[in-house]
Order: C-alpha cells, then sequence, then structure tokens
C-alpha cells in the first residue's frame, strides 16, 4: 500500500511539472497569436490600399489569421490560427479563438505565407461562422473583398456576401477568394483562455466573461481603428 502510494507521488512529481510546461506554451501561443493578428490589425486598418473604412464600420465581426503558411495547408489539416472579436453594442467583445482547416474545393492561397482577414458583414454570417465547422463559399457566402478608400466600388455579390476576405503577401493587399476554407472555433484554446462558455456566448456577449488583459490588444486595435456602432444580436 505504502510503495503503491510512494510509485504515485513519484510520478505525481514528475508529471505535474510537465503540465504546468505544456499549459506555459498554449498561453505562449495564445499570446502570440493575439500579438500578431493586432499588428496585422493596425498594419492594415485605413491604409489608401487596404480595407474601405465605411465598410468596416458596418461589419459585425472582424477575424484575422496573421502569417497563414501555404505549405500547412498542403501538408493538410490546420493551417491558420486566428482571432475574431464581434460589436457587442458599442464596443468590441471579447476575441474568441479561430482555426482555417482546408475545405473540399480545393481552395488554394498562392503564396508561402499571408495575413488572412474576414469581415464578417451581417448577423446570417456571425451565427454560421460560429457553429461547429462552416465551409465557405458552401455553407456561409464568402467574396472577396473591395479595397481602396471607399466601399462604393464594391459589386453587388461583394455587399450580398455574408463574409468579405482580404490577404495580404509582401507588403500586397488583395481581396481574396477564401471558398472551400473551413472555419470553426479553437475549442482548446477558447476553454483555456475563459473557461467553460462556449465560443458563441463569448463572442456574442451572452455569457460575460473576463478579458485577458493580453486579449485587450486586439480589442483596442479594433477600437481605435474601427467605429463601433451596432451591436450583435
Amino acid at each position: 500500500m505504502k510503495s503503491s502510494l510512494c510509485i504515485a507521488l513519484l510520478a505525481l512529481s514528475f508529471v505535474a511539472p510537465l503540465f504546468a510546461e505544456d499549459q506555459e506554451k498554449k498561453e505562449a501561443k495564445e499570446d502570440h497569436r493575439i500579438s500578431e493578428s493586432a499588428s496585422v490589425l493596425k498594419e492594415i486598418i485605413g491604409v489608401p490600399e487596404g480595407i474601405p473604412k465605411d465598410l468596416l464600420n458596418k461589419a459585425v465581426c472582424v477575424v484575422v489569421y496573421p502569417s497563414v503558411k501555404k505549405a500547412a495547408f498542403i501538408v493538410g489539416g490546420e493551417f491558420g490560427s486566428g482571432v475574431m472579436s464581434c460589436k457587442q453594442g458599442n464596443k468590441w467583445g471579447a476575441p474568441i479563438f479561430m482555426q482555417l482547416t482546408k475545405g473540399s474545393a480545393g481552395f488554394q492561397i498562392g503564396a508561402q505565407s499571408v495575413d488572412l482577414v474576414l469581415v464578417v458583414m451581417n448577423e446570417r454570417g456571425v451565427e454560421k461562422l460560429l457553429r461547429n465547422k462552416v465551409t465557405l463559399g458552401a455553407d456561409a457566402s464568402i467574396a472577396a473583398g473591395p479595397v481602396g478608400r471607399s466601399a462604393n466600388a464594391a459589386t453587388d455579390a461583394q455587399m450580398s456576401a455574408e463574409m468579405l476576405s482580404y490577404s495580404r503577401a509582401k507588403g500586397l493587399f488583395a481581396g481574396i477568394d477564401l471558398s472551400g476554407g473551413a472555419l470553426k472555433p479553437d475549442e482548446s484554446a477558447n476553454t483555456h483562455a475563459y473557461g467553460n462558455a462556449s465560443a458563441k456566448d463569448i463572442a456574442l456577449g451572452t455569457t460575460p466573461v473576463t478579458i485577458p488583459p493580453q486579449a485587450r490588444a486586439f480589442t483596442n486595435a479594433l477600437s481605435r481603428e474601427v467605429r463601433s456602432t451596432t451591436g450583435v444580436k
């Protein structure tokens, strides 16, 4: 009995440090994801060739995937880790973690490493995006977003889409067709950051949560660059 207890305690003494180290690595990874996403926002919002500001002011959510690598897509599986925040009244809500995975339509990025931005234009798009998994172009309408100072040049297809998508590679910014890509909340990262609240409840503010200090970099970047005028109901 005593020997078994000693063995168990000895095993625990090895496992506990490993668990703590794993938690630290997760936190560092999530912090880096938020920091990179906030940097992308600061660099592409408001520039003359970027996302039209008046279009962003009408958006209900913004998703950023920093440094998505084509090589990871070719191998298969998860290849993009991003952050999304939605408007809640007159402010931007707690950012949740999202994943971008390859879809069945043969989605290709066309560059070795790009920053991707999705602008969700209406509540239908939000509802679909917060499901377990949504395939762009099949489950939710998406179009390459217009660029420039004004959204007036947008086509009917762009303005009727539930989501608009953009990419930046090697300093060049443009709309991109993400049809075939699949999006879903990163449940593991969200649980680690917020506990057991669902991604939908966090994003829409149904369940109040405390925004981790490091996550405020993303919402602060949005608050500075985008006027919050409407809420997601």
